[in-house]
């Protein structure tokens, strides 16, 4: 069986609310073995939802709607759905005695909004809401089964789990699809690609495919097998050969960021770190702080924006500042080596460029960075030219993803 989620609302369109029920749902459905291969977001607009409606009847055994069935004018999904049906809307009393209660609870007035959202296609079913006033709404229509949820996140997903998913597991076919993301850095789309060609055929079991956010560069494997163990086979064993093609390439899986991979491996060694900033003003810090538990590793960090900073705070010599500039690999390199022993850590991290948009020189363009790591074999200092064309919001958090980075590569090394 597949399966269609129409999404309803201004507000998803215009860009104002981003859509996370199709995300949900779609997962929701892939566990119990239903592909998603069609996703529609459409405007409070009678003629569009109600086309939206007719069409995925006509191309998925399941459709599920979300949004446009609340109190106010601009919600008319249940309008829609009768104007397909060719049924005129009909008073549900139990849903209208569900909502009185609702509000009888709250103890506050019912509108004739509220009272509205009782209204039923004739030959419709309504789903219990018990987190909100409005009722889904259940259909058949072209031999497919449309089910009808508000747009309120909460609402939809207590609905969906209580009422719609026992009833879908008993008629979907068999089958299991689950999802893995693997996370890498370090290697461009077009290459990882190349190295992994023969496993983005499509028609493969695992679907294997990419995406990129930022030098992130996001691996999605999507198996389907008859049993949850069978589907979870298949994962491992492409798990298993994009890991052994791409080695230190892949950081983490899920959600994993550089700084939740630095993070682990500085405390299975027992390791300590201090970040030395100047046109990252902090964002180092910042990134392995959002990791919970980075005291374990992280003892301090500084940010010497000014070069009287630098000298004071990091005992960087004048002379070397006025003789290199402070965007220059010997500063970078004593910042690094200078954080390190003041702080008593095991590593430190440093970075000093140009975040733009001024600042430039004939010699140092904007997007030149240079990061240093101090560690206890010395420290090291390497040149990025990151790009003139980025942003600097851009520029800096490159810089401190290709910190991390750096720093993950050499305690990877340090068995």
């Amino acid at each position: 069986m597949n399966a269609q989620i129409i999404s309803i609302g201004d507000e998803l369109i215009s860009g104002q609310t981003v859509d996370t029920n199709a995300a949900w749902l779609a997962e929701e459905l892939a566990a119990l073995g239903i592909r998603c291969p069609k996703h529609v977001t459409i405007a409070d607009e009678m003629s569009a939802i109600a086309e939206a409606i007719r069409t995925a009847s006509h191309e998925s055994g399941l459709v599920i709607v979300s949004g446009g069935l609340g109190p106010t004018p601009d919600d008319i999904t249940r309008d829609a759905l009768a104007a397909v049906m060719n049924v005129e809307l009909r008073l549900h009393a139990p849903s209208l005695r569900n909502i009185e209660a609702y509000f009888n609870r709250l103890q506050r007035r019912m509108t004739n909004g509220n009272t509205r959202q009782a209204m039923l296609p004739n030959g419709s079913e309504a789903i219990e809401n018990s987190a909100g006033t409005a009722p889904g709404i259940m259909a058949s229509l072209n031999e497919s089964s449309i089910y009808c949820l508000p747009g309120v996140p909460y609402e939809m997903k207590t609905m969906f789990q209580r009422s719609l998913r026992p009833r879908i597991a008993k008629a979907a076919t068999h089958g299991v699809i689950l999802h893995r993301v693997l996370r890498s850095f370090g290697m461009s789309e077009a290459a990882l690609g190349e190295a992994l060609s023969d496993l983005m055929q499509r028609g493969r079991n695992p679907q294997v495919g990419t995406s990129a956010d930022e030098l992130i560069i996001s691996i999605r494997l999507t198996a389907k097998a008859r049993t949850r163990e069978d589907t979870l086979r298949l994962l491992e064993t492409d798990t298993s050969e994009i890991r052994r093609r791409l080695g230190e390439v892949i950081f983490g899986e899920g959600d994993d960021t550089l700084a939740h991979a630095v993070g682990r491996l500085l405390v299975e060694r027992h390791a300590t770190i201090c970040t030395a900033e100047s046109c990252t003003g902090g964002l180092i810090a910042k990134c392995l702080t959002d990791v919970p538990g980075a005291s374990r590793y992280l003892v301090q960090g500084v940010v010497t924006y000014a070069d009287e900073a630098k000298h004071r705070l990091l005992e960087i010599p004048a002379e070397l500042i006025q003789t290199h500039g402070a965007v220059s690999r010997p500063v970078a390199k004593a910042m690094a080596a200078n954080a390190r022993r003041l702080a008593g850590t095991d590593y430190a991290l440093a970075a000093t460029g140009i975040a733009g948009p001024g600042g430039a020189t004939p010699t140092k363009s904007v997007g030149l960075v240079y990061i240093a790591l101090a560690g206890p074999n010395g420290t090291s200092v390497k040149e990025f030219r990151l790009g003139e064309h980025l942003n600097r919001e851009q520029i800096r958090d490159r810089a401190a993803k290709v910190a991390l980075n750096l720093l993950r590569i050499q305690l990877i090394g340090q068995v």
